[in-house]
């Protein structure tokens, strides 16, 4: 198949796919025929008001997907740019929680993010240090952004024409916004918030009048009491939230921005100002927020939930990747406990996509993580087996784990699979701090003893090479008695069924933790003789 005939049937097949990312390119598809234009232009917003977390990572992951799906649409004939836009000219509203210095930034409330000294001491200012961490973030997942400063973006003249635009447009604006605010807020509201020449601070001030041939507002200064008169362009002023991302979208040309459920009013109101200015509105749609362990939002300032750099110190990007794919518009708990599963299931994925024709593949989130081109899968042991090997062994570093892993699949080495010797750091890792301080072994009942005293004589009569499946027949044999016999269920050579609370006893009692992975694969990687001297331990510990 020629590569036209293959970018044709790719082509079709996406027209058809239900995957998210081609749901949402299709919208835009639809939105160049109504109004064409030789350039599709996304863009992702980032608040730096507290350091960067994973919900600000989801936005540009999510959007990179659907571009990828709106560029193989659409054949890649239309260019298309990425934007990450910094609101870092906002004034700072509190101290946030998470960051040292406090007392010294508590002298800064009000000013502009760029004009706030940074708390660590590596950057001009604290907007600019979180810009900072954020570009290094993508810029590790090799995303393709252009990022914008809103501060550079109103300094340097690029949204002063739509901020004269604006001006001529006051009173529709005001008409808009007014009947979305309190009686009081509304006495007092202006878009324009000019930046205090004494104080240097964003002022929530009353325009007490607009010049829209001059291009200026005139407002009174709360504490002097002082008139002035400034322009509306230059960095003079800067727009309220809702103006200003309405503002951007028509002065950067925006097709494409999704945002947060908790905004949806916002985009409908900064979409009506879209249009009193003659633009229109981008595509998009409104995701799920991320909880955290409590089921709150997670918040930057607040600094609950997971940073990036935590997920990054317990599993692959990769992973994250996968947890920003699966179901956008449905709530999601953020914390450590989702992480093994996300990174076992990427890997699942991963495994299946040779086996898949053309249009599972489309559906398979690996595709869409990978832009279409996924890496081949070589991870021989799960990250749930790479985590109850730490936990059986206690290791404390990675030459103890790859001892197993070489005896059970010979040849494999962190040389010839680096991305499991990168599952193997990450692992310890995760027993370390999590799976370590939980660790809660149970003594057996008596009917559990004789079932484990059992089982400790059958492991000991089997051959040292045998198998994952041969050990889990003899677990099954053992546990067929009560109160683990399950007569409703049935094995596939008819024999009766084994309940699961046999399995859950042996995690429970052996290893401390609630499950793991499927036992007989665990006793073949981490060996026969190993499994039947943890079963005396812990007949031991109980005795």
């Amino acid at each position: 198949m020629s590569v036209v005939e293959t970018a044709a049937t790719l082509r079709e097949l996406a027209e058809q796919s239900n995957a998210w990312p081609f749901e949402e390119a299709r919208k835009i598809v639809a939105r160049l025929k109504k109004k064409p234009k030789e350039e599709v232009i996304f863009e992702t917003g980032y608040g730096p008001s507290g350091l960067p977390h994973i919900g600000t990572f989801g936005e540009v992951a999510r959007t990179t997907m659907v571009r990828h799906a709106f560029r193989v649409l659409t054949d890649d004939k239309i260019k298309t740019r990425l934007i990450a836009f910094s609101d870092d000219m906002d004034g700072l509203r509190k101290v946030p929680d998470n960051v040292p210095n406090k007392e010294m930034l508590a002298q800064h409330l009000g000013k502009p993010l760029t004009k706030v000294p940074d708390p660590f001491g590596t950057h001009p200012s604290f907007g600019e240090h979180n810009n900072a961490r954020l570009r290094a973030f993508l810029d590790t997942f090799g995303f393709d952004y252009e990022f914008y400063s809103s501060t550079e973006c109103y300094k340097s003249g690029r949204f002063d024409a739509t901020l004269l635009k604006l001006l001529e447009n006051f009173d529709a604006v005001m008409n808009i916004m007014l009947p979305s605010l309190r009686e009081e807020r509304a006495q007092t509201y202006s878009p324009f918030l000019p930046i205090d020449l004494r104080t240097g601070v964003v002022l929530q001030v009353p325009v007490l009048s607009h010049d829209a041939k001059r291009g200026m507002i005139t407002y009174e200064e709360p504490e002097t009491q002082e008139r002035f008169t400034v322009p509306v362009t230059g960095g003079r002023c800067k727009l309220q939230w809702k103006p200003d991302w309405a503002m951007r979208w028509v002065a950067l040309g925006i097709d494409y921005e999704m945002a947060g459920k908790d905004l949806i009013d916002s985009v409908k109101l900064s979409g009506e100002i879209c249009r009193a200015l003659g633009g229109l509105p981008p595509e998009g749609f409104n995701y799920e927020l991320f909880l955290d362990e409590q089921g709150q939002k997670i918040s930057k300032s607040k600094g609950n939930g997971l940073t990036i750099d935590e997920w990054l110190r317990y599993a692959s990007p990769e992973s994250l990747s996968l947890f920003m794919y699966r179901e956008p518009k449905a709530a999601k708990r953020l914390y450590f406990d989702v992480i093994p599963r996300n990174v076992d299931d990427y890997q699942q994925f991963l495994d299946g996509y040779d086996r898949q024709d053309g249009k599972q593949r489309l559906g398979n989130p690996v595709w869409h993580i990978h832009s279409g081109k996924p890496p081949r899968a070589d991870m021989p042991i799960s990250f749930s087996m790479l985590l109850t090997l730490v936990s059986s062994s206690n290791a404390e570093n990675a030459e103890t784990l790859w001892g197993f892993i070489g005896r059970y699949r010979p040849g494999v080495t962190p040389q010839t699979h680096p991305r499991l010797n990168d599952a193997v750091g990450y692992a310890i890792h995760y027993f370390r701090d999590f799976v370590l301080p939980q660790k809660k072994f149970r003594d057996p009942t008596t009917e559990e003893r004789t079932a484990l005293l059992d089982l400790r004589d059958a492991l000991s009569n089997l051959a040292l090479e045998s198998t994952a499946e041969q050990i889990q027949d003899v677990l099954y044999d053992v546990g067929r008695r009560p109160p683990f016999l399950d007569e409703k269920k049935k094995a596939k050579d008819g024999k009766p069924g084994v309940s699961l609370d046999w399995f859950n006893m042996l995690y429970q009692v052996l290893l401390g933790q609630e499950k793991g992975p499927r036992f007989g694969s665990f006793v073949a990687v981490y060996g026969l003789k190993n499994t039947v001297d943890m079963i005396d331990g812990a007949l031991a510990r109980s005795a």
